[in-house]
């Protein structure tokens, strides 16, 4: 299978909601798509002006300075202690190590990638892109042989679940039987609401309660577009096993994957700042407290969802149903089918839009109760 293969991108096919919506006397309150509407902090912005004398070719493996600083935020905010510039890799966004991934691991026909049920379908996407076999499963026990790349995402998009130390124990003590590489999705881990998770820390795959201070094979993946408003900026890393680190710097030198000096700059001002992470949580958590009792308000049930960007939400009924009850409304939800086929009657909404709009949906909800 190559690009040409690929199926048309599913978003287009919310078009027609998304016109309904925008019909709306009041506007379309917009909560399809976790695109970030806040400011990029101050101190961000900043350093990317002051960097913008960028007249040479980056490299691939990220300046010194940005190497040291997700080393020193994996120690500060992920409790993963010991990692030095062997151990991280700056990467041009999550999204396109996501796809690129089994590529970059010499995947092919035969080889099973498994990703979790709800799931981002950019794992998936990747793993035909290289003819390699996608498996849906959350439990590790039953992922197949041939598997040589498990994806776990926690918390996950769309479903806001969080793995803890014993669930990603299993999924690393799985994956190492198989001779997989386990390779985590962390990018929402700043996010947590319930209990017990807006007060501990969510675990990372890299935590030496889950590695016991062995990281072979495993990766975690992150990006600062949630926590800091850099989804324009393309500013993520990986961080793990330094032997596939190597390998994929190898590999990512020869696709010409260098992210801009400036944004390199950028990403050590924002690892290094606690403070606008704690003030983008709260805009979330402000947001999250009108929308989620008038969604369960209208008759939807509310699962997982315990941490990250989104609401996961169903009514009993067919998603793209559910969609249209709600862009009759001016709410542009997006529909579960796209997150895989085990959630058909499931929708996802966005934390990503203004106070002001996530109030005007929270009051068309109540008054269509």
């Amino acid at each position: 299978m190559g690009v040409a293969d690929l199926a048309d991108y599913p978003w287009d096919a919310v078009a027609p909601y998304a016109a309904l919506a925008r019909a709306h006397p009041d506007g379309i309150v917009d909560l399809s798509v976790g695109s970030p509407v806040d400011p990029t902090p101050d101190v961000v912005a900043e350093a990317l002006r002051a960097a913008t004398d960028a007249h040479a070719y980056p490299q691939t493996v990220g300046t010194p300075a940005l190497r040291s600083a997700i080393a020193q935020w994996y120690a500060h905010r992920r409790g993963v202690p010991g990692l030095t510039a062997d151990h991280v890799l700056p990467t041009v966004g999550s999204k396109e190590f996501v796809a690129l991934l089994p590529l970059l691991l010499d995947l092919g026909p035969g080889d099973v990638v498994v990703h979790p049920r709800a799931a981002y379908p950019t794992y998936e996407v990747g793993a035909r892109l290289v003819g390699a076999t996608p498996v849906a499963s959350d439990d590790p026990a039953a992922w197949p042989v041939g598997t040589r790349l498990a994806w776990v995402n926690s918390p996950g998009n769309p479903d806001g679940r969080v793995l803890d130390v014993a669930a990603l124990r299993a999924a690393v003590a799985r994956a190492r039987e198989l001779g997989a590489v386990l390779v985590s999705d962390e990018c929402y881990a700043e996010l947590g609401w319930d209990e017990p998770w807006h007060w501990t820390r969510i675990p990372s795959s890299l935590d030496p309660r889950v590695t016991d201070g062995e990281l072979r094979g495993i990766l975690s993946v992150y990006s600062l577009s949630k926590q800091s408003n850099l989804a324009g900026y393309r500013a993520a890393f990986l961080a793990g096993d330094p032997e596939l680190v190597s390998r994929l710097l190898t590999g990512r030198k020869h696709l010409g994957l260098m992210l801009p000096l400036p944004v390199q700059a950028a990403m050590v001002a924002a690892l290094g700042d606690d403070r606008h992470v704690v003030e983008q949580k709260e805009r979330y958590r402000r947001r999250r407290d009108v929308l989620r009792p008038a969604v369960e308000a209208a008759g939807f049930r509310i699962d997982g969802s315990e941490a990250g960007l989104y609401l996961w939400a169903t009514e009993g009924r067919d998603a793209w149903e559910s969609l249209g009850r709600l862009a009759d409304l001016g709410i542009l939800a997006g529909p579960g089918h796209f997150y895989g086929t085990h959630f058909p009657q499931h929708i996802r909404l966005s934390l990503t839009a203004t106070d002001e709009r996530v109030a005007a949906a929270a009051a068309r909800l109540s008054a269509s109760v």
